[in-house]
């Protein structure tokens, strides 16, 4: 009987990788097969073999899996190492509202400094989301929207978790929109939100990001309730 490749072989192709560029590849391509759905939810992902399969010592494996690890698309499961993490987690609740935090302080820092440029990106998104068809660019989109609004903020270890944030986010939505129903609810949120900012009236833009977020906040807790009512 012929071996069993392993889902990790079976996405990454192997090949020689400069020991200089090693980490940052290999978390780029790791990255991306989680992303994109290559690598699910539960699969582990063995330092040794992806040395092997790269050619390079675990050293820069072992830093690319941490790195991985942080941004939360992974997590270390004892006798098991590090497995794919789930598309969402039970705390979505708590997440979710620390989100709401984050990203209202994002836009308080930023929408003074944003310029033409930035309010075109968002219109721009807007528009492909509402002729959008496609989960995957769906969430792609929802996620430019908001960092088109948020990136000016002075603060980059704050714009950095967020974008950790709504990177989960995209990743879930990918998956599930058609499931939860979501596909066109949100362009109005997401108008009244692009012309508060661009009138420069921080106290609405935010209350507005407020609104928008809690909505996403109980659409996601219902589904996972309805979920865990079918298991």
């Amino acid at each position: 009987m012929p071996k069993k490749t392993s889902p990790v072989r079976a996405v990454l192709l192997a090949e020689q990788l400069p020991a200089h560029l090693a980490r940052s590849i290999i978390e780029e391509r790791i990255r991306n097969a989680i992303l994109d759905g290559s690598l699910p939810t539960g699969t582990a992902v063995r330092q040794q073999e992806l040395a092997t399969l790269y050619g390079v010592s675990r050293m820069p494996v072992r830093e690319a899996l941490r790195q991985l690890e942080a941004q939360g698309l992974l997590n270390v499961v004892q006798h098991k190492g590090a497995v794919v993490a789930p598309l969402i987690t039970d705390d979505a609740a708590e997440t979710y509202s620390l989100r709401i935090l984050l990203e209202a302080e994002a836009l308080r820092l930023s929408v003074p400094r944003l310029e033409s440029q930035d309010f075109n990106t968002a219109e721009r998104a807007i528009a492909q989301l509402e002729l959008e068809e496609d989960f995957t660019a769906m969430a792609r989109l929802n996620r430019e929207f908001h960092m088109a609004l948020y990136g000016k903020a002075a603060n980059g270890r704050l714009l950095r978790l967020i974008d950790a944030g709504l990177e989960e986010e995209e990743r879930f939505l990918r998956f599930n929109l058609h499931d939860m129903g979501l596909g066109r609810t949100s362009q109005d949120d997401h108008r009244q939100l692009l012309a508060a900012a661009r009138e420069g009236d921080v106290p609405s833009a935010v209350g507005l990001l407020t609104q928008h977020l809690q909505r996403g906040l109980h659409a996601v807790s219902s589904y996972l309730t309805q979920q865990t009512h079918k298991a």
